[in-house]
């Protein structure tokens, strides 16, 4: 009853819409509409990135805690160094020590700054995450822009129909330019709102591993390259002073005369 009071145009639209596809509705949001559906995909993937990059076992793998305490315990700080940069997977915390060991061996105050050297390592590599994160945050602000886009050329045309079309033709272009509005509008929300929350969990996520890893392997792996510094010093002064020339000792006579 409902439809036959509009006119039959209008009606065939309703009875069209009603029975509308996803493609349909995608289709109906024109060129912005499929650009918005390539940025929902590409959100997908950088959810998918972040979930398999962000673990910590990947970001602090135990065998790299493991032979970096054993190394630095042993004084071999080179060897630690080494073992940084032959970590295949250039995980967090192989970054952090190997920065934090190049201070420290450049520095004659190397072994009394290493837990300054290892926080101050451990900041920057966690604004690279951060970084990382931030794709996600730029399309989150991006999708509601387009679909605003979207929105004011739907509207434009809308309006543009109203004063030069006359009878069915103009209610027919009405309708489409709506659709275009309003499709775009949702298509924008579509991508900002995942896109946002994805992007808060991240970095909660972030933080939060960034935390756990400091706490108990960086804070640890700090004493033992101020240990491992110090025993290294012990031992390249004691082969110098084993490599320096002996003095002879004065004759008898010399030395009572």
């Amino acid at each position: 009853m409902a439809n036959d009071a509009l006119p039959p145009i209008i009606a065939q639209d309703a009875a069209a819409g009603a029975t509308m596809s996803l493609f349909e509705y995608v289709k109906a949001g024109g060129p912005l509409g499929y650009l918005l559906i390539g940025l929902s995909v590409i959100v997908v993937a950088l959810v998918v990135r972040n979930l398999l990059a962000l673990r910590r076992s990947l970001l602090a793998p135990a065998e790299i805690a493991a032979t970096l305490s054993q190394r630095l315990r042993a004084g071999q700080v080179q060897a630690a160094a080494k073992a940084c940069q032959e970590d295949e997977g250039h995980s967090f915390l192989a970054a952090v020590m190997a920065s934090a060991i190049r201070r420290c061996t450049s520095s004659p105050m190397g072994a009394l700054e290493a837990r300054a050297a290892v926080e101050e390592a451990g900041q920057v590599e966690a604004s690279k995450l951060h970084r990382m994160n931030n794709g996600l945050g730029v399309l989150a602000a991006v999708g509601p822009m387009l679909g605003l886009l979207g929105t004011v050329i739907g509207m434009i045309g809308a309006f543009n129909a109203i004063g030069s079309l006359q009878g069915a033709a103009r209610s027919t272009e009405l309708a489409r330019f709506m659709s275009l509005a309003l499709v775009n509008t949702a298509q924008g929300l579509v991508v900002a709102v995942p896109a946002t929350v994805a992007f808060a969990l991240f970095r909660q996520r972030i933080d939060r591993v960034v935390t756990d890893i400091a706490t108990d392997v960086l804070e640890p792996l700090a004493d033992d390259l101020s240990a491992g510094l110090a025993a290294a010093q012990r031992a390249a002064g004691a082969q110098r002073a084993a490599a320096a020339p002996q003095q002879p000792a004065p004759a008898a006579g010399t030395r009572g005369a």
